[in-house]
């Protein structure tokens, strides 16, 4: 790792924000410094493109537009509005902080990273990012863009697939970020990171900062961040059942706990529940998972094996392959099932994950 001196810091600080205020983003959520829209927005962007969260942000912005509406609300329409984003847990977070605000701060948000972290879902970046541009904090927000960005810079090699890193990287910035525009500089390096210092086809030749890239002058800029690799995510099958009773869909609202909760899917059937071979047959497998539904559900299913590819869907810990099954439900008595039945145009008013939107699309349910 390289250090600078005082004047390399006023240089870049310069350097960096003279470029911010010709070339910065110009983004809904910085059309203004309050606290309610920077947080959404930062949570939004959380594992989602800048380009997808645009319009999810400003539908939200009009369903709620304070943070207590976003209390108030059911959480169906919470789960709706939603709709696509994945990693349904963080609108949760949002609708259990936003009613800590009101109960325990009278709706008036802490103005320092350090009380925001104690505000649920709230971690270290999103506390920086808000302090600094909210209220002018001199706080860093670490994020992968800040620690791609600084480890080329600086030539930091610590690994920051370890959390132990984060801190390092904290003081780091701490000694390099505006005093008197914090919140600026974090958003630049924002912005740099994912312009001309993406992780894997930068344009450094053009950055505005190039010449404070130690890693790019050296021609080792892809070498860093360093990072170790995550486990693959565990294969899960399932069979999807697709299945109708007269003209309407079997769906299911999912458990409250757990992957996807409170979202609505068409049953999702464990294929290692089904107790067959691994090189099973399509029939076997519809004649096992017509048995499924009568033993769980009381349910006679007439089912037939959709042939195509699987989907397939991955979470952070898991990858789904999901093989369709259509079929047709007897008139026996629904009350043993875990859901209700909705015609096709009820279902689109149901909050439900990205998977089972895949699942309709795949197997042509418009």
């Amino acid at each position: 790792m390289i250090e600078w001196d005082a004047a390399t810091i006023k240089d870049f600080q310069t350097t960096l924000l003279d470029w911010f205020d010709h070339e910065g983003r110009d983004l809904p959520w910085r059309h203004d410094h309050e606290p309610y829209h920077v947080w959404v927005s930062e949570i939004m962007l959380q594992q989602t493109q800048v380009q997808t969260v645009i319009p999810y942000y400003q539908r939200f912005m009009a369903l709620f537009p304070t943070v207590a509406d976003l209390a108030a609300a059911p959480e169906s329409q919470l789960l709706k509005a939603w709709e696509g984003l994945g990693y349904y847990s963080r609108v949760r977070n949002m609708q259990r902080c936003a009613k800590q605000l009101l109960t325990d701060y009278d709706g008036q948000w802490p103005q320092t990273a350090a009380e925001l972290t104690e505000l649920i879902g709230i971690g270290p970046y999103t506390a920086g990012a808000i302090a600094s541009i909210a209220f002018n904090e001199p706080v860093p927000a670490v994020d992968g863009n800040a620690y791609r960005v600084f480890s080329r810079l600086l030539k930091i090699d610590a690994d920051i697939a370890k959390p132990q890193t984060r801190a390092a990287f904290e003081r780091v910035i701490s000694q390099i970020i505006s005093q008197e525009r914090p919140g600026d500089f974090n958003q630049a390096i924002m912005d740099l990171g994912s312009s001309y210092m993406t992780a894997r086809q930068p344009d450094t030749a053009h950055s505005p900062v190039k010449r404070f890239n130690q890693a790019y002058l050296d021609g080792d800029e892809l070498a860093y961040p360093v990072k170790t690799k995550k486990p693959r995510p565990k294969p899960v099958a399932y069979v999807a059942v697709l299945a109708k009773m007269q003209d309407q869909w079997l769906m299911t609202k999912r458990p409250s706990n757990g992957m996807l909760a409170n979202l609505w899917t068409v049953p999702l059937i464990p294929i290692a529940d089904l107790d067959l071979d691994d090189d099973y047959q399509p029939e076997e497998l519809v004649t096992a998972v017509e048995n499924y539904f009568k033993r769980e559900y009381q349910l006679q299913l007439t089912a037939h094996y959709l042939t195509g590819r699987p989907v397939t869907h991955t979470f952070t810990h898991q990858k789904w392959t999901i093989q369709g099954l259509s079929g047709q439900v007897g008139l026996s008595d629904l009350a043993y099932f875990a859901g209700q039945t909705f015609t096709l145009i009820e279902r689109q008013k149901l909050p439900m994950p990205k998977v089972q939107e895949k699942i309709f699309a795949r197997y042509s349910i418009d």
